[in-house]
């Protein structure tokens, strides 16, 4: 479905309209995947408030993820968990989708980022269940993925970086293509790993 805009998107520190969102096209991040992520859902409470999922566990989790792989995180996740409420509750969302994102912009380019500066952003949007309502009553077709799952020694699993989600990417398009809505993966030992979608803290 068609991503749906909403008003602000908090970017380095302030909210600005969504569309003046931008980075340069030489960003670090955007060429070699040096970008660290959560995907956060904020859910409707009866008394009118909105609730975000396990808030502080997902900015620490960011904020671990960066320190892993030597990207500069100019935010503490105190920091982070306040600018997402903030985020949240300029775009007035009640439910919904929650993106943040820290990524190496420009500045030296090779594989190495160098002293390049840290961006970090926020998104939000309305978003319904990640494969369909219908989804959570009927179950989904999934099928056994060719694409097996990165090892402990290649991409850390603790960190939710965006270059290791192509090998999500790979896995997914092959389950299209044979369609399935969803692949499940397997590590190198053969044994069940994970979906290719949004994972949920437990």
């Amino acid at each position: 479905p068609m991503l749906q805009k909403t008003e602000f998107i908090w970017f380095d520190g302030k909210l600005v309209p969504w569309d003046q969102a931008q980075v340069h096209v030489l960003a670090h991040g955007l060429h070699y995947g040096t970008g660290v992520f959560e995907g956060i859902r904020a859910y409707a409470c009866p008394d009118g408030s909105s609730a975000v999922f396990r808030l502080p566990e997902h900015s620490k989790r960011l904020v671990n993820s960066a320190k892993i792989l030597g990207i500069n995180m100019p935010y503490t996740a105190d920091e982070i968990s306040k600018a997402i409420v903030e985020t949240v509750v300029a775009n007035k969302l009640s439910e919904g989708y929650i993106r943040p994102l820290a990524f190496a912009g420009e500045g030296d380019m090779g594989v190495f980022p160098g002293n390049n500066p840290t961006h970090v952003i926020i998104a939000v949007w309305p978003w319904d269940a990640y494969l369909g309502a219908d989804a959570l009553e009927n179950g989904v077709a999934v099928g056994i993925s060719s694409w097996r799952q990165r090892s402990n020694n290649a991409i850390p699993p603790a960190v939710k970086a965006t270059a290791s989600y192509m090998n999500s990417i790979l896995a997914k398009m092959e389950a299209k293509a044979h369609g399935y809505a969803e692949a499940i993966m397997l590590n190198e030992a053969g044994l069940v790993c994970e979906g290719t979608g949004e994972d949920l803290f437990i």
